[in-house]
Order: C-alpha cells, then structure tokens, then sequence
C-alpha cells in the first residue's frame, strides 16, 4: 500500500487542487506557478487535518516526518535554519480550508524566535527594535493561538503600556520598552498556561500545527460553516511559509489589496495598507490604515508592480481576487491570492461587467451568483425623505441599514435577538469570537479597523450593514456606553447606522427598501434564458401580486383565501360561524361573496394573462374567533359581556385538541359547503367581469388537505355546479382547472388515485414536512430544532430546505403516481421552499412545472432554477 503524502511544497501543487492543499494553499502553489513574488514554503493537507481529528487530536503516523523533510528544503532554499542564533529562519503558520473562511481559523506568526533567535534576528537586520517587536507578537499570538491564553490579557499590558509611555501606538515604543513588554508576555503566558513560554522551535513548530487542526472545530468556525453552507468533513490544511517582514520600519508595509470594489463592484483597484506593520494589524483593526491608492507615495516601484501583479492575477483567474501583500525594505512579496468576498451588489456588477469585458460568458456569469446574494439587495436603505443628523461617520464598509438597540458584547447582541429585539453590535473591533453576535445582529458598527478589517469582510458576507473605524466613537464595553462628543448612548438605546455612507444616527431613522435594477435586471434576464421551472409567487392582495409580477413572477401559486377574512371583515366572518339558521349563514356569505369577488378581480387584472392559483379556505373556523382561554378567564372573572358569551359558546363549539388535524381544508368544506360554492362563486364571477373588461383571466381552484378521490370527485362536482350557475347567469363562461395541494403523506401514496380528478397538483411542503416527520413547526423550531442541528441530527432543517431522502420522496412518488395517470398534470409547489435555491433544484430534479414564493424571493428562484438547469446540462454533458 503506498504511503499517504501528507505535505507539499508550493511548487507541487495548483489552484486545482483546493481540496486537498485548501485555498490558500493551491492559490500560493499556482501563484508560485505564475512566477509571482511568493515567499517559499510548504503545504500540509486537509487530509493530513482529517487524519487527526479522526485519530482522537494525534498526529497522524509519519507526517512530522514529512514536515522535518519539508522544513529542511525549506531551510536550503533560504540558506537559514528555523531558530538559528545567528541567522534565523522564521516561518508563519496558517489555516487554509478548501473554501474562504476569513478569520475564523487560527494563524502564528514569526514561529522560531525565542530569547537566542531574536538576538540573531536584530543582528542581521541590525534593528533590534524590529527584532524584539517581532518576538513580542509572537509570543502573544502563540500564547493566545496555541497555549489558549486570554487574548485580552496581552492587549490589556500592551494598552498599559502605550499609555504610560504617553504614545500614540504600539509602533512608537523603543526597542527597550519591546524588550520589556516581551518579559510581561512571558509572564502573562506562564501564569495562565502555566508553563514557559517554548524555546525549541521544533516543538514551537509542531504544537502551532496542531492549533490550527484543531481550529477547523472551534466554535466561531463551525458557525461560519452552518452559516454558509460549508461542510464539516472537509477539514482545513496548513501552510508554513517563510516570513517576510513589514514591519522592519517604515520602509516597509503590509495590506490587503482587492482587483475591483468589493463593496460596490466598480472596476479599480481598493484597499488598505500600513506601514511597519505586520498583517494581523490590518485586519485586526488595532490602527487605522490608509487607502491603497496612498500607497504609491510611500512605495512608488512597489505599488506600479503590485497594480501591474494585481491585473495578471484578475485575468488568471477570471475573477475578482483578494490579495495580501508585504513590502520588505521596498521588495514587494504576495502572501495569499483567492477569489474576493463581495457585496450583493458588486458581485452582479462585476458578473455583468466581466461579460461585457470579455473575461467570462453570460452562462458563468449566472452561475457565479449566489442566489441568497440577490436578497441582500433587497435590504432596507434610510428612507430619501428622512432627515436626521449624524453623530459620528465611519467607513462604508457593508451597505444596508439597520435600526437597533446598542450592545457590546456578542453574547448580549445574540441573546436580546433572541429576545425578539433588534439589535445593533457595537465593537472597537470585532473579532472571529464574535461570530455568533455579528449573525444575530441587525447591524454592525466598531470605531477601530478599515475596509477590510474582520468586521467589515465578515459583514459584506452575510449581507449585514457595517460601518468601520468611525473613531469618533469612544466605545466603554465595560460602563455599557458610548461617547461622540458630549452624546452618550446607553447600552438599550437605539441607533441607526447606514451601511452605505457610514452615517451613524442617534434614533430611529425610517428605512425603506430600494427597487434594484440595472445589472441585477440584466443578469435574471440571462437566467431566463436557462431555466426549465416557471416562477409563481404567493400573493393575497392585489398589491402583493403587482409587486411579484414586478419581480418577474409568472403567475400566483397559492392566493390564501383566509387572509381576505381578517382585519374589518372580522365580524362579518364570526356572522357566518355563530349563524344559528340557514337563512342567517347564506346573508353572512352573501356579503362576503361581494368582498371576495372584489379581491379576486384586483389580483386577476394584476396578473392578467397569467395563471393564479385560488386556494379554498384551509384553515379551522376556530382561527377566525378571539382565544379560548382569554374568553374563559373573562368568564371565570366576571368580565365576560353577553356578546363575548355567545363567541365564547362558539370557540368551545369549534374547539379542537389539534386543529392542524381536523376540521380544516376540504372537510371544512364539505361541513361547511356554503362556504367553498360561495368562494368558487366569487372566483369565477370576477373572471367574468375580468373578461368583459377586456381581460384575460387564468383561473385554476385549489381544494386543500384531500386525500382521496371519493372527496375530490365530490367537491368538483360542486364547484362544476357553481361554475354552471354563474356562466348561465352572465351568459359566458371562462375556463378553468381544478386542482388539489398535495400535503398529507397518503395522499403522495395515492397520487394516481386523486390525479384522476385533479387536473394540478401543488405540493404543500410546509404540511407535508410536519406530517411526514410528526413535527410540529411551531413548537419544534425553537426548541427541538437547534438542538438537533447543534449535534448534527439534521444537517439543515427540513422547515428551511427540503428534505430530499423523506419529504422529497414523497414529493417525487406523487410526481410519478400523478403523471402516470394523467400525462398532462400540472405540477408546482406552494410552500416556504419554493424560495429556498436548494430546494429549487430539487424541484427541477423531479419534474415540476413550477415553484411558488413570496414576491421578494421570486428573484432567488429564477436565477436557482437557471442553476439548476445548467448544473443538469454539465452533468449532461
């Protein structure tokens, strides 16, 4: 059996293989492919990661080995040794997972100082300042990364001693205050890890390997990976680099770079830099950094060949890249290369712009955009016409706007969300600890870090508004509380923050949500072109279904009757349930005919010429009168008034131990049947008075909950009267199809049975997925469900995206059942996956003629089900 190669110099590998040697690494190995400036160094792979998290947390047999055998290349390449006292090799340790997680795993820095080395460091460079600043950094970042010491314990000596030294920043002190600062760390490290800080860099190396396996399992990673999708199995490998220095002095520098905008997609260069600086403290967000466009005037030789590196890299991969990057004594070295993380936004525009540039077709460009990512621009704006004064101004660093309560803690910004408040997160930085606030937040605001700080590349990823390095702020997490000039905001206290300006607002401002058009119109118009699956929306109103058609919805899926039952039709609605004679229910359906009638005929000339889909009322009568137990307590109190006493008599009448179960649906209308031949009524009367207007209604009636044919052949039979009736009455008729909601488990099982009745089925996922895992959403979701998804029970919940093995089964037997009886069944779904992209291609998978959604994720579904259509034609293929 030939022996597993664990590790890999960068000159062995490719961006191809971001599997095995993660992105980074493959992006270094094709990047040193490329003949660009990359330190040397080697990759140990995501196999080897997998390896010891499968061996209980031990190295797998043979990889030090392979690591001492690398390390040595390594060294000859050089001509240094790792810790050597006179000329020391120092090396970086890095996570790299197959996808970007941005700051969410662990990495060492300046690995092989110790009290010997940095004395040979500030030999060769004859700066001790650099060599002693160096050492402190790593022994903090070693001692929090690999020793797990409280991060906060080092920050707290470093502020200390900033301040008595009456300094602006750590990059003021001497090479004496570094040296002591070096011994407080020492002592930092040994009281709370309780052992001295490491001198043999061998066993710095391996231990420094070992945290960043270890990494891939922490906490704030295994939230990102839920977040986006990413799975756990996947494992992150490590990358051991030569170290270059930017923080020799000020001839020396380090930044992040981006090919283009990633917050708004313009086509220029962007990001931040600082001098005598190392990489964490550009991202850290720990001083404020200049725009890249800067740097020029500081490094003029490196910044012509940094743009000159930075367009090579675009055309290579296609793409907008995220490139970090070190100035060594004005020589310019490129760390790290991957595909950059973007707003919404920008990714559509650069999609579009890359195919009018020629860089990619419109096919790539469809499928380069996330589906979820088309809902972040739906995010809400402050409102044009509000006025409202700023306090502070920041860095626009992810747009939107949020309105919230002020906290400072992660864990307080989560917990108030899961209160039900809104809530805003307010950091002097924020670090991949936060994770879990920053998701539960609104909106995100630190007074510290730039464009691409954590806080700010984190936010653009999720969608969240943020704003950075609004220093006008001064943050006292401890007091709950912060200052702008003579203002002080509590913590509790509502802001508003822009995202797009970088405005920060005492208050609440009024927000709206903006109309996207431009690049986004352009590229859904492409996934047109692709896509097999029609796009309906859910729609109750006439403005509801004007607004999905604006969307782009081809039809309305599932129009809820109940809804035109609420609100001042109330009391009409309690007529027909409490009417004790015949003559009395017929009056109270009689007035509600008219209403209905006048809703159906606003959403039909709404989506005139397309197909909308009238569900007949679903749910209990009991739904439609005040609570039962509130009307017992008034009655045990005294309280209740004679026309209370009558609804009360009534909810006890209608009373169901699990209404879900019962008298809902189509047994309602065959207790009820009044009820259904009014609404059928109603519905066909308006397409009439449709059609006479000049009109072209495309009416189908859907009866919910059946599950067999005996009831279905009996309630079209009804509606086949009513039909009758009105078509005699208004001398024309217009056509129609009837159909049924799939969404009992039977009625999947005998779908060939009802299809010959129904002439449509539309899958009710929301029900079927109660009743084929006997959950019940409302009291599941926030109990049973995070607890499943936390031990991995379920991978995603079945309420969110179908359940392909279960749910999805019964989906696509009824598929088969249906069309093997009637070959021309129409097929769509109505429930809450009808917008979730995963679910989409699904659907697609099985057969459906159409997918149904909320107007404002009629978007998401057309551009997933041209990704499902082309994922299907490269399977194909």
């Amino acid at each position: 059996m030939t022996p597993t190669t664990f590790v890999y110099a960068f000159e062995e590998g490719g961006r191809e293989q971001k599997y095995l040697l993660g992105g980074k690494g493959a992006n270094l190995a094709e990047m040193t492919k490329l003949g660009l400036p990359v330190p040397p160094g080697f990759t140990i792979s995501t196999e080897a990661c997998n390896a010891y998290m499968a061996g209980d947390n031990s190295m797998p047999d043979g990889l030090m080995n392979e690591v001492v055998d690398a390390l040595e290349a390594l060294e000859s390449t050089m001509g240094k040794t790792l810790g050597d006292g006179d000329d020391p090799l120092l090396v970086s340790v890095r996570s790299g997972a197959p996808f970007s997680m941005p700051g969410m795993m662990d990495t060492v820095l300046n690995l092989g100082l110790n009290d010997t080395s940095v004395q040979g460091l500030a030999k060769q460079t004859g700066n001790e300042r650099f060599a002693q600043d160096s050492y402190r950094r790593f022994v903090q970042m070693y001692g929090k990364i690999v020793l797990d010491v409280d991060g906060d314990l080092f920050e707290e000596e470093l502020e200390d001693l900033v301040e008595d030294r009456g300094v602006k920043n750590d990059s003021d002190l001497s090479a004496a205050d570094l040296v002591g600062l070096v011994d407080v760390f020492k002592r930092v490290v040994r009281d709370a890890a309780g052992m001295d800080f490491p001198q043999d860099p061998a066993d710095q190396l391996r231990h420094a390997i070992e945290a960043v396996f270890r990494s891939w399992n922490s906490k704030r990673a295994f939230d990102y990976r839920r977040m986006e999708g990413i799975a756990d199995d996947l494992g992150t490998a490590v990358n051991v680099q030569s170290m270059v220095f930017g923080n020799k002095g000020d001839d020396s520098g380090t930044g992040v770079a981006f090919t283009r905008d990633p917050a708004t997609g313009e086509a220029r260069s962007y990001g931040d830099f600082l001098t005598n600086a190392q990489g964490e403290d550009v991202v850290a967000g720990i001083r404020i950094t200049e725009n890249l466009d800067d740097l020029g005037r500081h490094f003029p030789e490196a910044h012509d060949q940094l743009i000159e590196m930075m367009a090579t890299l675009e055309r290579h991969y296609r793409d907008m890249c995220d490139i970090e990057f070190t100035i060594e004594q004005g020589r310019l070295f490129l760390l790290q290369t991957r595909v950059g993380k973007r707003t919404a936004a920008a990714a559509l525009r650069m999609a579009v712009e890359m195919v009018d540039e020629g860089l990619i077709d419109e096919r790539e460009a469809v499928m380069r955009i996330q589906p979820a990512q088309l809902d972040q621009l739906l995010h809400p704006q402050f409102d044009p016409a509000a006025e409202f004064e700023a306090v502070a101004v920041g860095l626009n660093a992810s747009p939107g706007a949020a309105v919230g309560n002020v906290y400072f803690t992660a864990d307080d910004a989560e917990s108030h969300a899961e209160a039900g408040e809104k809530t805003i997160l307010v950091r002097p930085e924020t670090s991949p600890d936060d994770l879990h606030g920053m998701i539960a937040a609104e909106g995100i605001l630190t007074s510290r870090g730039g464009l691409v700080s954590h806080a700010a590349v984190v936010a653009r990823g999720m969608g969240t508004p943020a704003i950075c390095g609004a220093d006008a702020l001064k943050i006292d997490t401890k007091a709950g509380e912060f200052r702008v000039g003579d203002t002080v905001v509590k913590q509790g206290e509502v802001i508003s923050i822009n995202g797009s300006t970088g405005d920060v607002v005492v208050g609440a401002v009024p927000v709206v949500t903006p109309e996207p058009t431009g690049p986004f119109e352009t590229l859904l118009e492409w996934a047109d072109g692709y896509r097999r699956l029609k796009v309906r929306t859910n729609a109750d109103l006439p403005e509801d279904a004007a607004r999905g058609r604006e969307f782009g919805a081809e039809g309305i899926g599932l129009c809820r009757t109940e809804h035109m039952f609420l609100g001042e039709r109330l009391p009409l609605v309690q007529r027909f349930v409490l009417a004790e004679k015949a003559a009395d229910e017929q009056a109270a359906l009689d007035e509600l005919a008219k209403l209905q009638r006048s809703d159906f005929e606003g959403i039909l000339e709404a989506m005139d010429g397309l197909p909308v889909t009238v569900r007949l009322l679903d749910p209990p009568l009991h739904e439609f009168l005040p609570d039962l137990e509130e009307l017992i307590v008034e009655e045990a109190t005294g309280t209740l008034d004679e026309e209370k006493g009558v609804l009360l008599a009534a909810a006890r009448s209608w009373h169901e131990a699990n209404p879900m179960l019962g008298t809902r649906g189509i047994r309602l209308g065959i207790i009820k049947p009044g009820l259904y031949k009014m609404q059928v009524r109603a519905l066909l009367e308006a397409a009439v008075a449709r059609v006479q207007a000049g009109g072209e209604p495309v009416v189908e009636i859907m009866i919910p909950l059946s599950v067999n044919k005996a009831e279905l052949e009996l309630m079209r039979a009804w509606i086949t009267e009513e039909a009758g009736k009105v078509f005699e009455a208004r001398g024309m008729s217009v056509d129609y199809l009837t159909g049924t909601m799939v969404e009992t488990p039977r009625a999947a099982v005998v779908a060939g049975e009802i299809a010959e009745v129904a002439q449509f089925f539309s899958f009710g996922t929301n029900d079927l997925t109660q009743m084929a895992f006997g959950f019940s959403r409302d009291d599941v979701e926030g109990r049973v469900m995070p607890a499943y998804l936390e031990a991995g029970l379920l991978s995603v919940s079945p309420f969110e995206s179908i359940d392909r093995d279960g749910v999805g089964a019964l989906v696509a037997m009824a598929v088969r059942l249906g069309r093997e009886t009637r070959p021309t069944l129409k097929l769509g779904i109505c429930g809450e996956h009808g917008g979730d992209p995963a679910s989409v291609h699904f659907f697609h998978e099985v057969g459906l003629d159409y997918v149904s959604a909320s107007p404002f994720r009629v978007p998401l579904a057309r551009l997933a089900a041209a990704q499902a259509a082309i994922e299907e034609e490269d399977a194909a293929a």
